[in-house]
Parts: C-alpha cells; structure tokens; sequence
C-alpha cells in the first residue's frame, strides 16, 4: 500500500497544467460569467460530454455544447457579478494529444442582489485539435455554498 501512497502523492505534486492547456478553461469560465458566444471555441468541434449541477445533467455528442449553451444561459439567470479563481490543478496528467486534470475553483457573484460563494471542482479532459487545446469533456461538482 505504501507504493501505492507514494505513487499517489508524487502525481498530485506533478507540474500542471501550461497557460495553453488553460487557455479553453478561461474561455469556459469567461462565457458562464458573460455569455460571450466566441468563448464557446474553447469546446472540440464534436462529441463532447459534459455533466453540470442544473438540468437536465448531462450533455453528450455533437450537439452538447449548444444545448449546454443554452441550460447554462438559463441556469445564470439572475446571476450578476459573477468572478472565479482557480486553485492549483490535481491529478495532471498528459498522454499525446490528451490531457485530465482536476482544477479547484471559486465562483463569487451574486443571485438576484444576493451575494454568494461557490467552491467546486472541475474534471477536464483536454485534447488537442488544430494546434489548439481543446475541452473534449468536463464534469463540474460543488462543494460548498454559501451566501453573505
């Protein structure tokens, strides 16, 4: 078990992930907070799953991405203010032309006047299309909420 412990604390201390391979992440971030159509290239050009906190959940295959699009332009509504942060990525690893990381995150904003603070957890993996990183799936999970 101790090789196994070893193994385990050696991968969470691995470099992470470079400002290329962020680079989609931000554009995620930066259309949930602003609905900014152009950041949705931060996705690959076809199937893509993502699994979400708001319905229906799950979004899968060539049109994920606008459906998600759209739950998510709902799902903010009422939503103003809206600011992440990102911790240090966990689990990185890099195998070719694919990436997964895990990468803490802290949302601030405010529903409906009323302040709040998220902190979740997003899993990515990333792949490489056109010389460009790319978000092939993410999955998002919150783990503490509160409101001021």
């Amino acid at each position: 078990m101790a090789a196994s412990s070893d193994a385990r604390a050696a991968l969470m201390d691995a470099p992470g992930p470079d400002a290329a391979m962020m680079a989609p992440i931000e554009k995620i971030a930066r259309f949930i907070a602003t609905g900014d159509e152009a950041c949705l290239s931060a996705f690959l050009d076809g199937d893509v799953v993502i699994l979400e906190n708001f319905s229906p959940h799950l979004f899968s295959g060539p049109g994920a991405v606008s459906l998600w699009a759209k739950a998510m332009r709902d799902h903010a509504r009422g939503l103003s203010g809206l600011a992440h942060s990102f911790g240090p990525a966990r689990d990185f690893s890099v195998e070719g032309e694919r990436a997964f990381f895990s990468l803490p995150t802290h949302w601030t904003g405010a529903v409906n006047g009323r302040p709040f603070h998220e902190d979740g957890g997003w899993a990515f993996v990333i792949v490489t299309q056109r010389g460009e990183w790319r978000v092939r799936s993410y999955a998002w999970a919150v783990t503490r909420l509160s409101f001021d």
